[in-house]
């Protein structure tokens, strides 16, 4: 197998454990020139388009590029909730440690549920970023 293959067969497993389904709305945040392009196309071919963050649109998947310095992580993440379906999740990608714009995981974990999220698992999400999923606890859910 090429590297070439074994590189698409990853991304392809990457966007398995994002949970990206065909028919899926996805909703892009951030995205800027130093975002994972492999990733986003394994996702437009899974999905379809990206939409951005002015959709109308309920939104399954919630993908948000984020950076140290990108501003306040709460009020984005609570700009990510609007049209998130209620079993929806948000994609927070961050720079791995070592990077330009690598965000501390502390900040993470205060942010999330002060925006009324809680972090369910992390991975890995190509050689430049990591992936934090976020979910509206249960009794949040039920509430909405």
């Amino acid at each position: 197998m090429s590297a070439t293959a074994g590189q698409a067969d990853g991304i392809k497993s990457l966007v398995d454990r994002l949970g990206v389904e065909p028919g899926m709305v996805v909703m892009e945040m951030g995205y800027d020139d130093d975002v994972d392009e492999d990733l986003r196309d394994a996702l437009i071919d899974r999905c379809g388009e990206l939409v951005d963050e002015d959709t109308d649109e309920v939104v399954d998947v919630a993908l948000l590029w984020w950076r140290d310095g990108d501003g306040d992580l709460v009020d984005i993440l609570v700009d990510a909730l609007s049209p998130l379906a209620d079993d929806g999740v948000v994609w927070l990608l961050t720079p791995k440690s070592g990077r330009d714009g690598h965000v501390e995981p502390s900040e993470i974990t205060e942010s999330a549920p002060t925006a009324g999220l809680q972090q369910t698992s992390s991975i890995s999400a190509g050689a430049d970023w990591a992936a934090v999923k976020l979910v509206a606890p249960r009794s949040a859910k039920k509430q909405r």
